[in-house]
């Protein structure tokens, strides 16, 4: 029955372009396409198809994979079109510096040893500009972030209620919706700190700063219940970070106020798990520590031999076995021998690995320029309805990124989606003007084109 998922496909690639004009009919059935998005993400694997599937691959990626998530935004791309949005294909700074980066990775193709595997990675990063873009244009054709941080929220909340039904059954190492604890760390590592700083902007008097609290509440638990050391370690610095911002940005009293019982619950709640997660820091294998270091010593090896294009996009595994000699001349300055195929446990040697230096260059680029845009959105967006977004983000970027520097996971498909969510967020506050956002926060009609800065 291998043949029915190739037909499941044409069939699903078939329904974009009417779905599309569907859509385009209705701006409510749109909301719910929106909606559908979020569901298919927190659905991923059971929403997913793997084409050419090469499970036991140790690459980043391990097919052509296609998630209904991907299909259903080609549509809402297809109706915004038809609805006579402008839509351009590079419409911010960051979406350029993105290209630049997918760029210099397809040149990493002159030294791959297998097209194959390398397509699963391009494939990806390819669908992934296609998600971004359609996330950004939804919120300048609706001008709707409210459905958009609601959404995350209740990815949060419902993530936290399997994190709860696995450990009832059992799981020391919850995952939540995500394929590894790991990946549910980082992914929640960067939804708790915003919706930390909406609590903390909006209190428990409307029903968006109750919402925000329980979803702050829900990222923060699962992250503690996945016992990822990377994630637990960052932790302070992406929940600190947004209530410094707010505290010292507004009025203390009544930070300080909001924050009391977070603080009170969240000792609490890790005193209950500080056992546990000490042990988990105490008691990791030495093997674990050894191997990460013997493989940043492959990957320094192959950055050495190939520094501008790389070994390959996707090619780490298959450099990392005979007849290629990385993994020699690393045991050499280890002094024991190495027999691996994981993946370097860092997503920046990685990618320079993989990929070369200006790739990685490239890359740091991209993600500063959001990690920056947070910072300059700040002061523009005070006082405004969205004022906590940039607050939070700058909190949870920090945080994903240093924890990005101790395991690999931001190169999942999953992981990159929600980055690729975010960072649409970013780039629409960064194309809207400042009148646009103070007519959100008075509940007023959407702005018109005039008020909004069109990059």
């Amino acid at each position: 029955m291998y043949w029915m998922k190739y037909a499941i496909f044409i069939l699903a690639t078939l329904c974009v372009p009417p779905l599309g004009f569907i859509l385009y009919v209705d701006a409510q059935l749109r909301k719910y396409a929106f909606w559908a998005i979020i569901a298919s993400m927190m659905m991923f694997n059971s929403t997913s198809i793997n084409f050419f599937s090469n499970e036991f691959y140790t690459g980043s990626a391990r097919g052509m994979e296609v998630n209904a998530a991907h299909l259903v935004a080609a549509s809402l791309l297809i109706s915004l079109k038809l609805h006579g949005k402008s839509l351009r294909f590079i419409p911010e700074t960051g979406f350029a510096i993105y290209l630049i980066y997918f760029s210099l990775c397809l040149l990493s193709l002159s030294e791959a040893a297998n097209y194959l595997v390398s397509w699963y990675e391009i494939w990806k990063m390819m669908l992934l500009y296609v998600f971004c873009l359609t996330i950004l244009f939804y919120l300048r054709s609706t001008d709707d972030m409210k459905s958009v941080l609601n959404g995350l929220a209740l990815y949060a909340i419902v993530n936290l209620l399997v994190v709860l039904k696995q450990r009832a059954s059992g799981a020391f190492q919850a995952h939540g919706v995500f394929p590894h604890q790991n990946s549910m760390g980082m992914a929640m590592q960067l939804l708790g700190p915003l919706f930390l700083a909406g609590y903390l902007r909006r209190g428990t008097k409307s029903r968006e700063g109750k919402l925000y609290m329980f979803a702050a509440a829900a990222a923060a638990v699962s992250t503690l219940r996945s016992y990822s050391r990377g994630a637990i370690a960052t932790m302070p610095l992406a929940y600190g970070i947004p209530s410094l911002i707010c505290l010292f940005s507004g009025r203390p009293g009544k930070t300080l106020a909001r924050l009391a019982p977070i603080i009170v619950a969240g000792a609490i709640g890790l005193a209950l798990l500080l056992p546990k997660i000490i042990e988990r820091f105490m008691e990791a294998p030495e093997a674990s520590a050894n191997t990460r270091v013997e493989l940043a010593y492959c990957a320094s090896e192959m950055i050495h031999a190939h520094p501008v294009f790389g070994v390959g996009i996707n090619n780490w595994s298959i450099k990392m076995q005979p007849p290629y000699k990385y993994q020699d001349r690393a045991a050499l300055k280890v002094d024991r021998d190495i027999d691996y195929v994981g993946i370097v446990e860092t997503v920046y040697l990685l990618v320079c690995a993989e990929c070369g230096i200006p790739a990685l260059v490239a890359m740091l680029a991209w993600f500063l320029w959001y990690w920056a845009s947070c910072i300059r959105l700040i002061p523009k967006t005070r006082g405004t309805q969205w004022d906590f977004i940039p607050m939070g983000l700058l909190g949870g970027l920090t945080a994903i990124y240093l924890q990005s520097a101790l395991e690999w996971v931001l190169r999942q498909q999953v992981n990159l989606l929600l980055l690729m969510f975010v960072f649409a967020i970013i780039a629409y506050l960064n194309m809207t003007a400042r009148p646009a956002l103070a007519i959100a926060t008075t509940g007023g009609s959407a702005p018109s084109k005039k008020a909004t800065a069109k990059a």
